[in-house]
Parts: C-alpha cells; structure tokens; sequence
C-alpha cells in the first residue's frame, strides 16, 4: 500500500528530477538557422536562390527552425514563400533582426553572384560570435577592373570566408581564386546553386497560359534571351540613370549573341513538330525577347512561336518548364531550375556574366555550356539545340545525369551544415 510516508520519502528526488527538466530541454532544444538570403525580385533567378536553399533545408535537416532574412520579397514573392513555407519566419525590422541575432544558432549566407550580405555577415560574427557558413556563391563576382569599393571590401571577404565553417562556391573558377587569394576555410569546396533544388508551383496558372496559347506538354521547348549587362535603368522600379557604356555594349554584342539563338529557333520550328516559348528570366527581356528573336522570325515561323508579354514569377515559370522538352538560352538560372527536375536545358554564356557559366562543365554537362566570346562555340549553339529537340530520350538522359550530381553534392554539403549546426 501506498501511504503518506512513502510518498515524503520519495519527494526531495522527485523535486531534483523536476529541476533538472529546463535544463534537459535548452541541452535538446530546436536549432535555429537564420538564412540571409532573396537579394531581388525582378529576376526569377535570384528569387530561385532562397526557396531552393529553404528545400534544402526542409528535407535535410527536418529538425531546424528556419527564419529568412531577406533584401527583398516584395512583388508577391513574401506570399509564394509563404504559401510553400508556412512555418517560415520572416525577419526585415531592426527589431526582428535583433531578436533573431540572440535566437538563432548559425547563419547561412545563401546562394548569390558574390559574397552579397558581406556586411551583414560581418555584423554577425562581431555581434553573436556564433558560426555561418557560405553556400555557393561566385567569387569575387565583378566584372573587369574592380571598382574602389570593391577593393576596399576585398580583404574583409577574405577574412569573413577564412572566418566561415564552410565557403562552398557555385563554380570551380571560384573556388580556384579563393584558394590563390589567401581564403583558407577549413571546409573550401564546390557545391551548385541552391536554386536547382526550387520546387515552387502555380500549376492552375502555367496550365492556363499554355493553353490560351496552344502549348502543350512535351511539345514546346522555352527560349530565353539577354544582353551583356542587364539594363537595370530601364525598369522603373530600380530608379536608375542610365549607364552609357554598359548600354553600348549591349548594342554592340546584342545582335551576334542572339542571332544563333533566333537561327536554332528558325530550325527547330521547321525541322520539328515543337513549339516555341519565348520567356523571361529577368523584366527586362520580356521587351527583348520580341524585339530581338519574335519580331524578326520569317513569318512561315512565327505561327509556332509564342512570346511572353509579361514578367512572371518563379513557381508559374518552374511549372511551365516542367511542361516543356527543354530549354535554351543565354541565361543561367532558368537552366539550372530545369535540371534540378531533369529537364534539358542549354546553356550560352558570355564574359559580361562572370564565371558562373562554368558550373554547367562542374556538373557533368561541358557539351551543352557554349561560349559567346568564342565563335567556335557561337557556331555550336543552335546545332546543339535542334539536336536536343530532335532527340528527346538523349537529352533527358543527360539531363538526369547532371540532377544526380547536383543532388549528390547538396546531400553532402546539407550533412556538413547539419553537423556544424550540431557541434
């Protein structure tokens, strides 16, 4: 029997185990990472970024709280996260910033064109100490002569990639620089962009263009054009002067680097049964793609060819390209989304864009990366093109083995964050 006595006797223990209970649960507590990523949303590239690494994230280390620190997520971009992410805490106010500063346990510098939030990075490593770790970025990410700011900033990058539990670099051209440029992080290695694992949608929406304009699934490959420098000063929204000998540079090369793009569409149309989409990766290419392939097709042409009047977000765009046989271009991040799901995708790029092209050779796919500095390449574009639509099952097949590289590596490197967080 159970009586009074037993019970006193056995309280003080009872007492100690109680006590103790905090502090089991701070010693088992959630980990926090707080990701400083979105650094725009004019361009579904750089709005691929985040979603990508938050997928990651999501199916790698399941236990983890996220909150996003972004630059922007406006232009409905906040919504189609939040739609996707409904967990995901989103922090912009001084006050949330700080909050999150003394709640999160590492911060993860997100995929991007450079060491972007190199401030930021900084803040947090003098204010909290607590580790961050940098996942695939270009390296030093400007074009030609670097600017004074640039120089200036250069040393504080190098310490901060030193500094890191990990510098992963979306490219080998990087990697390379970092090493001969004095980063010496004990973890230095390439690791793919955090966009080629977005899995946004807006089915309902892609569905209803495609059929408005006759598209159907499998039957069409997407099209993408560009300049050497995107001409930012032509979007309202990004209150820019315009820059004179960026805009004459696009002049002079706007014609030879599009030209082989508008040919593979004249072949493809006439020596296959595929349609033509021409889309956007960025505003302002929705006026370029007509002024610079639609409006000068022959007209025998432009009956299978559609072209995007309007920008569009990312889960509307990776839904379209699931749709599609493929795509081809002079833009980066449409590509990568596409192999991320095993869609063929080719690849033009140009010294204007950095070294962030070359990640297509890292992967496994050298035979579809086309240089336009270099004529020889420039003349293997469109027939690279037509044979990609001539020939489906191959170009899947390829495909598929570039997503399983990709996959690979994101495995590997989410298991080093999931340690690091860990430690």
């Amino acid at each position: 029997m159970y009586t009074r006595r037993d019970f006193l006797q056995q309280t003080p223990g009872l007492i100690a185990l109680l006590a103790g209970l905090p502090a089991l649960a701070r010693s088992g507590k959630q980990k926090t990472i707080l990701l400083r990523s979105s650094w725009q949303t004019v361009n579904i590239g750089d709005i691929g970024h985040t979603p990508g690494v938050l997928a990651l994230l999501e199916k790698h280390i399941p236990g983890a709280a996220v909150r996003l620190w972004p630059s922007s997520v406006d232009n409905g971009v906040k919504e189609m996260l939040m739609k996707r992410f409904p967990k995901l805490q989103i922090v912009q106010t001084p006050e949330e910033i700080k909050t999150a500063f003394t709640e999160c346990d590492f911060l993860l510098h997100g995929s991007g064109p450079s060491l972007t939030a190199r401030k930021d990075v900084q803040r947090w490593a003098e204010e909290t100490g607590k580790p961050y770790g940098v996942y695939g970025i270009t390296f030093p990410g400007y074009y030609g002569e670097p600017s004074e700011s640039a120089k200036a900033a250069f040393p504080s990058e190098v310490e901060l990639l030193t500094k890191a539990q990990f510098a992963y670099f979306r490219d080998s051209i990087s990697l390379a620089f970092a090493k001969d440029h004095g980063v010496k992080c004990p973890i230095m290695e390439f690791c793919p962009d955090g966009a080629f694992a977005v899995d946004l949608r807006n089915d309902a929406a892609a569905e209803a263009f495609m059929k408005t304009h006759g598209l159907e699934t499998g039957k069409f490959l997407c099209v993408i054009p560009r300049q050497r420098f995107t001409p930012w000063w032509e979007l309202p929204s990004k209150n820019r002067p315009l820059d004179e000998k960026k805009d004459a540079r696009n002049q002079e090369m706007k014609e030879h680097d599009n030209r082989p793009i508008r040919e593979a569409i004249i072949a493809i149309v006439r020596e296959t049964p595929l349609k033509i989409l021409i889309c956007p990766e960025d505003e302002t290419q929705v006026k370029l793609g007509k002024e610079i392939l639609y409006d000068k097709l022959p007209e025998d042409v432009k009956g299978k060819v559609v072209w995007r009047d309007r920008y569009w977000l990312t889960d509307e765009a990776v839904s379209t390209y699931l749709r599609s046989a493929g795509m081809f271009g002079l833009e980066m991040h449409t590509p990568i989304m596409c192999i991320g799901h095993g869609i063929p995708a080719i690849v033009g790029r140009f010294h204007e864009q950095t070294s962030k092209g070359v990640m297509w050779r890292d992967i496994g796919l050298g035979e579809w990366l086309f240089d336009m500095d270099n004529e020889a390449d420039v003349a293997k574009i469109g027939p690279a093109a037509l044979a990609m639509a001539k020939d489906p099952a191959a170009a899947r097949k390829l495909a598929k083995k570039g997503q399983q590289f990709v996959e690979k590596r994101q495995r590997e490197t989410m298991q080093v964050l999931k340690n690091k967080l860990n430690a």
